[in-house]
C-alpha cells in the first residue's frame, strides 16, 4: 500500500511540475535556438534566446504537446502591442505559394512594419509611410552593390510583381478590415492570401469568385506585420514569402543566456565545451 501510496504521489508531482512548465512555456517564457544567420549580428548562429511572451499576450499551444500536429489555439491579453523595429519570434507562414500551414517552426526576425503601413526598399533603403526606417544597430550586408530596379525576382513575394531584394515594393500590409480590389489580373498576388483566411478562389469569365459569389473586393480578416532579417542579404523574410498574421507572432526575445559553436557534434564533448561564447551570454537583444 505505502508503494502505492509513493507512486501515486510521485505521479501527481510529476503531472503538476508539467503544467506549471506547460503555462510558463505558454504563457510567460519559452526558448529559442537560433538556427541561421539571418539576423546577424543582432544574433548569431547557436545563440539560445529567452523569449518573453507576456509582453504581447501568451497563448495556448499552437500544437498538441511533443507533436506536430496544429490545433486552434487562444491568445490573452498583452502588455503592448509589437511595434515598428521590434525583434520578433513567430510561427512561420509557410512558403509564398503554400496554402496549408507546415509543421510548427519558429522565425526570428525585425519587424518592419505594422498593419496598414506602406513599405518600400529603395536602392536597399527601407521607407516605412514614406519616411526612411533607420538599419539597425548590428545590420550588415554581404554584398558591395545593391540589385539594379529592373532585375526583377520570380522568387519573391507577392507572385507576378517584377521586385528584387535590395528594390522592392511598394506594397501596403494588410490590416483588419482593409479591402481589396480583385481583378484578374491582379489575382496571383491574392490569391494564396485570401485561401490562408479560410476562403476558396476562383477565376471565371474574367470575373472572380470567392466562396462561390462574384467579388469585386476583398475584406481582409486580420492584423498583419512585415518580418526582414538584419543580415539583408542572407534573409528568407516577408520579401520571399510574405506578410506574418499578429496572432502567430510568439513573442520577443530578449536576452542570451547560452551561446556556443552548433556545428560541432554534442558526443564532441571538448570541443563542445571549448566552443562556449561567454562573450555572447547576457547580451540583451535590441
Amino acid at each position: 500500500m505505502k508503494l502505492r501510496e509513493r507512486i501515486t504521489g510521485f505521479v501527481k508531482e510529476v503531472a503538476l511540475v508539467a503544467c506549471v512548465v506547460l503555462l510558463i512555456n505558454s504563457f510567460v517564457m519559452a526558448s529559442f535556438q537560433v538556427p541561421t544567420g539571418s539576423m546577424e549580428d543582432t544574433v548569431q548562429i547557436g545563440d539560445f534566446l529567452f523569449v518573453n511572451k507576456f509582453i504581447y499576450g501568451g497563448s495556448t499551444p499552437f500544437t498538441v504537446p511533443f507533436t506536430t500536429i496544429r490545433i486552434p489555439h487562444l491568445r490573452v491579453p498583452g502588455f503592448r502591442s509589437v511595434a515598428r523595429g521590434d525583434v520578433i519570434v513567430f510561427d512561420w507562414p509557410g512558403g509564398r505559394d503554400q496554402v496549408e500551414k507546415p509543421p510548427q517552426m519558429w522565425y526570428l526576425k525585425r519587424c518592419i512594419g505594422l498593419p496598414g503601413d506602406t513599405i518600400r526598399i529603395d536602392n536597399r533603403v527601407v521607407y516605412v509611410n514614406g519616411r526612411v526606417f533607420p538599419n539597425p544597430p548590428h545590420s550588415k550586408f554581404l554584398r558591395s552593390e545593391s540589385v539594379p530596379r529592373y532585375l526583377g525576382s520570380p522568387a519573391l513575394f507577392p507572385a507576378g510583381a517584377s521586385y528584387n531584394e535590395d528594390n522592392y515594393g511598394p506594397i501596403v500590409i494588410p490590416r483588419k478590415g482593409m479591402k481589396v480590389a480583385l481583378e484578374t489580373e491582379s489575382l496571383p498576388a491574392w490569391e494564396v492570401f485570401i485561401q490562408r483566411e479560410g476562403h476558396s478562389v476562383q477565376t471565371r469569365d474574367g470575373k472572380v469568385f470567392i466562396d462561390g459569389s462574384e467579388a469585386a473586393n476583398y475584406k481582409v480578416e486580420r492584423d498583419y506585420v512585415f518580418a526582414m532579417g538584419d543580415n539583408r542579404d542572407n534573409s528568407l523574410d516577408s520579401r520571399f514569402w510574405g506578410f506574418v498574421p499578429v496572432e502567430d507572432i510568439i513573442g520577443e526575445p530578449m536576452i542570451v543566456f547560452w551561446s556556443w559553436d552548433p556545428e560541432i557534434p554534442p558526443y564532441d564533448i571538448f570541443h563542445k565545451l571549448a566552443s562556449i561564447r561567454l562573450d555572447r551570454i547576457g547580451q540583451v537583444i535590441r
